[in-house]
């Protein structure tokens, strides 16, 4: 391959080849399978680009600054990993694996619901 280009650019949404395995609201935090990411994911890979209806396909944003909702409050630049519902938690080093780091806050959340811009780490 004399020449390579990436499939997709960093920070650039694109479509999982796998449809969506239920409802997903934009911003959550998906997982290869197409589906919403879980407490202490390892297997995240993005951002859902929008709501989306399971049997759909589902965009993905990864890579760069990205706008996640957190599960509590989170300090300036918090360590995170995926919490419940496709939100964000403190991630822990030495305690959580490093498979489980999403990235670091730019902004603090005030509270569960908040969202803010994340550093994301893939």
């Amino acid at each position: 391959m004399p020449d390579y280009l990436p499939k997709f650019k960093p920070g650039e949404a694109y479509t999982l080849p796998t449809l969506a395995a239920g409802a997903i609201i934009g911003g959550q935090l998906v997982t290869a399978a197409a589906a919403v990411a879980a407490a202490d994911s390892i297997t995240w890979i993005g951002v859902a680009s929008k709501d989306t209806a399971a049997g759909q396909p589902l965009g993905v944003y990864s890579d760069g600054v990205q706008r996640l909702v957190a599960a509590g409050a989170l300090a300036v630049g918090a360590l995170v990993k995926c919490a419940a519902a496709g939100q964000i938690t403190t991630w822990v080093p030495g305690t959580d694996p490093y498979e489980r780091y999403v990235g670091i806050t730019l902004e603090a959340a005030a509270g569960a619901s908040s969202v803010v811009a994340v550093r994301m780490s893939r």
